[in-house]
């Protein structure tokens, strides 16, 4: 590998795991505007859980090259990528969506999984305290840590396609996973009090970016 190829592989790389971080910020100043704590455990539980679903995703990926013409990788690539990115950029607008017909997710049975309470985290990430003990347990945090995850499926999927180094993806998504989730929650915490903020956008613009350079 050429060091110009080594350097667009880790650019590439530190893009896609920043753009996944958005979320795990997002959702940790909620936790701080409403004065939840984040113990380090429920904290690297998080982090664990969204790096290993990029790990395994990226994996499936890599499985899948083998299967599909060589000719079509980097438009897979391009789809899935542009695909979820136009999705984050409206990511608000949707968890408005699922606030304001909570009455039809209610209704929905998925007991494996517990998907209903997932989605209802997806849009409510404060609501991850179920006990309402003003701490995250690890159980909660694994709750939360599923509903986050969700995008690294389909973001890590598409990226494998195109090789991305594994262990650097987990590795940098561990430690910016931890990163984004204490500043996420020390800022909503001391700075910012009873305030929300809306940035999914901004990951679904790094999305976009990432999909077109898989063209180029």
């Amino acid at each position: 590998m050429g060091m110009e190829t080594l350097l667009r592989s880790l650019f590439e790389t530190g893009l896609l795991v920043i753009a996944l971080s958005v979320d795990s910020f997002v959702a940790s100043f909620s936790y701080g505007a409403n004065h939840i704590r984040m113990p380090f455990r429920s904290v690297a539980c998080i982090s664990g859980i969204c790096s290993g679903s990029l790990g395994l995703s990226l994996l499936v990926g890599r499985g899948l090259r083998s299967y599909l013409p060589e000719g079509v990788l980097p438009w897979i690539c391009f789809l899935l990528l542009a695909g979820l990115g136009i999705v984050k950029i409206f990511d608000s607008s949707l968890k408005a969506l699922i606030r304001r017909h909570r009455d039809l997710h209610r209704q929905w049975q998925f007991s494996a999984f517990h998907f209903r309470v997932i989605l209802n985290i997806y849009a409510n990430p404060e609501q991850a305290d179920q006990d309402r003990s003003g701490a995250l347990s690890v159980g909660e945090a694994t709750a939360l840590a599923v509903a986050l995850s969700l995008d690294s499926l389909t973001v890590g999927v598409g990226a494998g396609l195109d090789q991305t180094p594994v262990f650097a993806a987990v590795l940098l998504s561990f430690v910016l996973g931890l990163a984004a989730i204490l500043l996420g929650r020390w800022l909503g915490d001391k700075l910012m009090r009873g305030l929300q903020i809306e940035v999914s956008w901004i990951s679904g613009l790094m999305l976009l970016v990432l999909a077109g350079l898989k063209l180029v």
